[in-house]
């Protein structure tokens, strides 16, 4: 008796062991699943809203910033770099993904080619900066300096790929884009807080 007992707990041990590990590597899979779909879909998401511009001159103004921010925000920063690199990529096959409708691999070396690859840092950096426990004013500090290299990066391209000299590439670059942007961050601040309570039931943004 006492060896069918032992038997029968270790059997019943296996089961629970073997049930625990399926159930986990089903989780990890479906984790992978998730973690290579958002980039994807926060690609998609830029591509989209990439759309909506208004001309002012040589650089519109676009959604662009704004949905970077965003995503920035509430992705971590391989998900949140991976979306933006898929973005670029995407466009530099021809896709029209680009602000206006634009692509090609053109539009990455041209005069405004600074604000496309700085994009990248843009993701980054903002992303490193934020979590779900962020406050609202780490939120807009993150995404402004996240922002301001992008526009670093504008008026890099603008002087030497457009041939500007540096005081006519911030007047055509940043000065315009001062207030829009400045509002676009705010509104990020203020929608990645519901955004953020509203994801709270998911791992991967609840973990810091």
């Amino acid at each position: 008796r006492p060896i069918k007992k032992d038997l029968t707990f270790f059997y019943l041990a296996f089961k629970i062991v073997t049930i625990k590990l399926k159930r986990g590597l089903l989780f990890m899979n479906k984790n992978k699943a998730f973690l290579l779909a958002l980039p994807a879909i926060g690609a998609a998401f830029l591509a989209v809203l990439s759309q909506l511009t208004i001309s002012i001159g040589p650089i519109p103004i676009t959604l662009q910033t704004f949905v970077i921010g965003l995503i920035a925000t509430i992705f971590k920063p391989r998900e949140a770099v991976l979306s933006v690199f898929i973005y670029l990529l995407l466009g530099a096959i021809g896709l029209p993904v680009f602000a206006g409708g634009s692509g090609g691999f053109q539009a990455l070396l041209g005069p405004s080619a600074g604000y496309l690859w700085f994009y990248l840092l843009f993701a980054f950096v903002t992303s490193s900066l934020t979590h779900k426990d962020s406050p609202f004013y780490m939120v807009f500090i993150a995404n402004v300096l996240g922002d301001a290299l992008v526009f670093v990066g504008g008026i890099l391209g603008l002087h030497f790929l457009g041939g500007f000299d540096f005081s006519k590439s911030v007047a055509v670059g940043l000065t315009p884009f001062i207030l829009p942007d400045l509002l676009k961050m705010v509104a990020i601040t203020i929608i990645s807080i519901p955004i953020f309570k509203s994801l709270k039931f998911h791992p991967y943004f609840s973990e810091k």
